[in-house]
């Protein structure tokens, strides 16, 4: 960022939790803790994309900011499923984009409420947007003699450092980052089945060597001391073409306009950040050390309050909600895979899924047999349905970055 002036910076949240309210005054005191020579030449928006239906929350629970946490926020701007209806039904009065391709932008799932945040930072004249998710927290936990240790991240600040010569930015995650539970091997499912699943839904970083490990700790994925210690920084390479960046803790800097990219993902999927991915072959992207903490299951939001736990639970599948968030999971994975495979491996699109098919052929009855749960089985369903789309869904892809251009002309030229 320009050093001699002013910098706008954007906050973005995508949300549906009433903890929504509660994580922003973590992350806003801690900027206010941030040396105040940084902060005279920050203003701070906040952009909050939220949805009222994801778990029948109220509007309060996101418009009714106390006055101490607006003080230090330079505006705040909120986006509801209404506005973006007025927004595209605007756009095709306008002529700008028909209502079609500005609903293809908008209202798909969360890459449209991440482009609609993206969208009104680029008219709201912003320099650069940090995304972050509602059940992560600025705080990294550490390993230390078998007990957790626990830091404040100065999230906003290393961004804004690193971001004067990249792209994008892309903080670290630790906590319950994996959706993955504590599976006991034995007889009803071994650890082969177990690789052979893995194997087959998950994405080009996602080896079984990290994931086993992960299982060794619980579930649990611990911030690296080392990070801290030498103020690690490094370049995201590319991996079969795609630089692999997480939607949150997320960096991106919006001097350059043109190098602004659109979210996508298929229809009913995920995997927004990672087909946003495989459009940065010409980008800088860099990994930054500033960690947040993921609390995937809500059970630790007292860490907002300052408390902080002296054991990490771990993460076994007995109960509903860690099977169903895995169900889930596995669920938005084979649904999002196809495209991905496409995109990245087109010549051997065929080949691959063949062989995902049999993968899971193998290994899904007896995750079904180990959960007791024949939901499992859709799995292989969903995948199947996602293949049988997947050139219609590659060209939603393309024409989501098409649309994308008109919409980010349109948005720098306006003034307010």
């Amino acid at each position: 960022m320009d050093k001699q002036k002013l910098v706008n910076m954007g906050i973005g949240f995508v949300t549906g939790r009433k903890n929504f309210r509660k994580v922003l005054k973590t992350y806003v005191y801690r900027w206010k803790q941030t040396s105040s020579t940084i902060r005279d030449k920050i203003k701070l928006h906040l952009f909050v994309a939220y949805d009222l239906e994801y778990n029948n929350t109220q509007i309060d629970d996101y418009v009714n900011i106390r006055p101490d946490i607006l003080d230090i926020i330079d505006s705040v701007f909120f986006i509801s499923k209404s506005m973006v209806q007025n927004e595209i039904t605007m756009l095709e009065n306008q002529k700008i984009v028909s209502r079609k391709d500005a609903t293809l932008i908008f209202d798909s799932g969360y890459a449209g409420h991440r482009n609609a945040i993206l969208y009104n930072a680029l008219k709201r004249k912003m320099d650069c947007l940090i995304f972050l998710d509602d059940d992560e927290y600025p705080i990294a936990v550490t390993k230390t003699r078998n007990l957790p240790v626990w830091s404040g991240q100065d999230i906003f600040a290393v961004h804004l450092k690193h971001l004067e010569k990249a792209d994008f930015t892309n903080g670290l995650h630790c906590g319950y980052i994996s959706p993955i539970p504590h599976i006991d091997f034995g007889d009803t499912i071994t650890e082969s089945d177990f690789r052979l699943f893995i194997e087959a839904v998950s994405n080009d970083i996602l080896e079984w060597n990290k994931i086993r490990r992960l299982m060794d700790d619980g579930g649990v994925t611990y911030a690296d001391p080392q990070v801290f210690i030498e103020d690690t920084v490094k370049e995201v390479e590319e991996i079969n073409g795609a630089k692999f960046i997480s939607g949150s803790n997320l960096g991106i800097n919006l001097m350059d306009t043109s190098r602004v990219k659109p979210f996508f993902n298929p229809p009913k999927a995920r995997g927004e950040d990672t087909f946003l991915s495989t459009c940065l072959t010409d980008h800088k992207v860099l990994r930054i050390p500033c960690y947040t903490f993921h609390d995937a299951f809500s059970v630790y939001n007292d860490l907002l309050d300052g408390v902080l736990p002296l054991q990490l639970k771990r993460a076994d599948a007995n109960t509903k909600k860690i099977v169903s968030r895995f169900y889930k999971a596995c669920i938005g994975w084979v649904r999002y895979k196809p495209l991905y495979l496409y995109i990245t491996r087109p010549e051997n699109f065929a080949e691959e899924t063949d062989n995902i098919v049999k993968k899971l052929s193998a290994a899904v009855p007896k995750l079904c047999k180990y959960f007791n749960d024949p939901c499992f089985q859709r799995i292989i369903v969903e995948f199947d349905k996602y293949c049988h789309f997947v050139k219609s869904h590659h060209q939603l892809f393309l024409e989501n970055q098409r649309i994308w251009k008109h919409l980010r002309e349109y948005a720098i030229q306006q003034t307010f």
